[in-house]
């Protein structure tokens, strides 16, 4: 294999391309629209989930899986389910796989290409080049897929292509496929399992059928499971190129398969998809572009981070019933894309509380959801997200008027969305201890409630200030422990020092501290050093495996708090590093160890640096996490010290030690921000200069829509 940089951006910073398929074996991309979720490796497997209205597969594994929300550390196996084609040369049985499974074959080139609405794959290998693109509509669910077949050599080849796109194991009670000679597909039918009698109503209108629709009619075709295929002999002349579409997708019945072929299987069609799909991942921009000295963060949060932000906004990870905390922080991030996104969402989430005041630990999205998995443990902190989630919506709107609406609950009761916010803030000052410290019930992020309050003036902004001063004065008797402050299976101690909760003697201490322990060459660990076994005074976090998830994991939800708290103090330095470790790159030796693309930032890499080096840093590679909302915010607020408030938008960018400029283009409330920052001796605070005028304070005010505001900005 010609020797190739092993991971580089191409076209612009809109795709990434990785050139060995065994360097990072798990290295992968995904893609979704409202109704479906793929993601897919550099090897061929592939993780789909589709929503009927609960989350359901139309490609399974060999075995019998368990229902589960999406997993880290996804184990893929020779059999786990996949798309692949197969290449044999009929005239010396010689045979190869592409994109690289199951046959792992040596091939002579690879190339893995992650766009934003489309994944690539080619490979070169016995004089034949096979090029992959999966792609998926705006709206429906089913995969797109292109395969091409090119005889590289000067000679005509016989070859037979067998794309295999795996069924698995449907169902225990009935399954079958055949080839439908009238609907030109192999359809695979099952019975989703059931006992109880309820079910069989509950069933009765899910997808069991499982299709692969082919444009061209294939020579043959097998459905038996180990044999899965269909099959075309070619008789190929030199440089002759084929072209071959397929959909994979469910299907309730025929009728929505013939349906989903008349919609969709022909060139023309996959070429409308695609400019719909791009500009449905276009709207998701987001309101930022940055030029730096790290043409590899520009890269990330130019191109990728608003990306992976609107995911999470715009499907809600593809549940019925999001975590509350998590619903209001996915959400957060659409206040930088669509922030009536946002106000929505806060509506939903409201018309759900209860009438204490507590949220509830999930949001029922469906009607007809339920709460399950985590949502069915009470935990005690969802309250404490809405003020820090409101923050960022009213920082980016000035939309106060919002917290006059009224917002109303199944129990009849009507209040403002102020008066609902004061009901959480007075239900977390209520459920504390007898040290007044907040109740953890069976799950919590503990302290944030110091952040609570409305910035302004009257009787409840008072209230709730001296609830937090409360709430803080309790943490430094019972918390404070000389250098740190006590953390459970969070870390407490980004939000000691955001709430105010510390003095800078403390700060100074915790920051040595979590130099010295927590501190890895992939991040910061949650906490150190990992629990080795079950504590039961503390809970199930200390029977995970030392280093993964919450267990002492670089947990980057937990990292990027500690980023926030470090901006909010003006520890320029240390927060900037930290955040660079969320990504990985730009080494090729940081790569390999993550075993990443820096397209997404997952929701932990491994940490037990010292007790276990060879799988530090190891990647989960779930892309669903509420760090991204935070990143965003934390660039924008941070970094480039742009934020919003009730009367325009403050200027205060950080830039690291040994950066000189940085130049920002933001969109604010209907206006454009290009701003042009230098490192200047000449001045000891921030001055922004518009054109020759010198502005007398580091803000715009009274912002019009529609204007672009050009400044120099000089910061110390």
């Amino acid at each position: 294999m010609t020797r190739m940089p092993l991971l580089q951006p191409a076209e612009n910073g809109q795709r990434y391309e990785l050139t060995s398929p065994t360097a990072m074996p798990k290295a992968g991309a995904f893609l979704w629209n409202q109704g479906m979720m793929i993601q897919a490796t550099c090897r061929g497997y592939a993780v789909a989930q589709f929503m009927q209205p609960e989350p359901a597969k139309y490609s399974y594994a060999p075995n019998l899986e368990a229902k589960t929300f999406m997993q880290p550390e996804q184990n893929y196996y020779a059999h786990h389910p996949g798309r692949f084609v197969y290449v044999k040369d009929e005239a010396t049985d010689q045979i190869f796989s592409a994109p690289y499974e199951p046959v792992r074959a040596p091939v002579e080139r690879f190339v893995f290409s992650a766009g934003q609405s489309d994944i690539r794959w080619t490979t070169e290998h016995l004089g034949i080049r096979v090029e992959m693109t999966l792609s998926l509509p705006t709206h429906d669910v089913t995969e797109l897929w292109t395969v091409k077949v090119t005889n590289m050599t000067g000679r005509e080849r016989n070859i037979s292509v067998y794309p295999y796109f795996t069924l698995g194991y449907m169902s225990w009670m009935n399954q079958s496929a055949e080839y439908r000679e009238d609907l030109g597909a192999i359809v695979g039918s099952c019975v989703t399992p059931y006992q109880k009698v309820a079910d069989y109503w509950k069933n009765k209108y899910l997808k069991d059928k499982t299709y692969l629709l082919c444009e061209t009619k294939p020579t043959s075709w097998e459905t038996n499971h180990q044999a899965f295929e269909v099959q075309y002999r070619l008789s190929m002349k030199p440089g002759e190129q084929r072209e071959f579409r397929f959909l994979f997708g469910p299907a309730y019945d025929d009728a929505e398969i013939r349906s989903m072929k008349e919609r969709y299987l022909s060139k023309e069609a996959f070429d409308r998809c695609a400019r719909e799909y791009a500009a449905y991942i276009h709207r998701g921009r987001g309101c930022l572009k940055i030029q730096t000295p790290d043409p590899a963060l520009d890269n990330y949060v130019n191109n990728w981070l608003p990306r992976q932000v609107y995911y999470h906004g715009d499907v809600n990870r593809l549940t019925t019933d999001p975590q509350t905390r998590n619903y209001l922080q996915d959400n957060m991030g659409m206040n930088y894309i669509r922030p009536e996104v946002s106000r929505k969402a806060f509506v939903t989430a409201l018309s759900q509380q209860e009438a204490s005041g507590a949220m509830p630990d999930g949001i029922i999205l469906v009607e007809g959801a339920e709460l399950k998995y985590i949502n069915q443990v009470p935990h005690t902190d969802h309250c404490v997200w809405l003020p820090l989630t409101l923050e960022v919506y009213l920082s980016e709107t000035g939309d106060y008027a919002f917290l006059d609406q009224r917002v109303k609950t199944e129990n009849g009761d009507n209040y403002t969305v102020f008066e609902r916010f004061s009901r959480a803030m007075d239900w977390l000052l209520h459920e504390r201890d007898e040290r007044g410290l907040s109740y953890i019930a069976q799950g919590d992020w503990c302290d944030p409630l110091n952040m609570v309050g409305y910035k302004g003036k009257g009787e409840l902004a008072a209230h709730f200030r001296a609830g937090a001063d409360e709430v803080n004065k309790a943490a430094n008797k019972h918390l404070w422990d000389g250098d740190w402050f006590a953390r459970g299976i969070t870390d407490d101690n980004s939000f000691a020092i955001l709430s105010g909760a510390t003095d800078a003697a403390q700060r100074a201490k915790m920051m040595k501290e979590i130099e010295k322990q927590l501190y890895t060459p992939y991040g910061v660990v949650m906490f150190a050093p990992a629990f080795l076994g079950m504590r039961e005074d503390v809970g199930r976090v200390t029977q995970k495996h030392p280093g993964s998830a919450e267990n002492g994991a670089v947990y980057n939800h937990a990292a990027v708090f500690y980023i926030h708290s470090l901006y909010s103090i003006g520890e320029t330095d240390r927060a900037y590093e930290l955040l660079r470790q969320l990504l990985p790159g730009p080494s090729e030796e940081d790569y390999l160890q993550r075993g990443q693309l820096p397209i997404y930032v997952p929701n932990y890499y491994r940490g037990a640096w010292h007790e276990f080096p060879r799988t530090a840093g190891r990647s989960s590679h779930l892309f669903n996490t509420g760090t991204v909302s935070w990143i965003y915010r934390v660039v924008l607020e941070g970094l480039c010290g742009l934020k919003g408030d009730g009367a325009g938008l403050q200027i205060d960018p950080q830039l690291p030690e040994d950066w000189d400029t940085m130049k920002i283009s933001r969109r604010f409330r209907g206006a454009t921000f290009n701003l042009d920052v230098r490192r200047s001796g000449g001045v000891k605070e921030v001055k922004v200069m518009r054109g020759s005028e010198t502005l007398p304070a580091a803000r715009i005010d009274n912002i019009r829509a529609g204007t672009t505001y050009d400044l120099v900005v000089l910061v110390p």
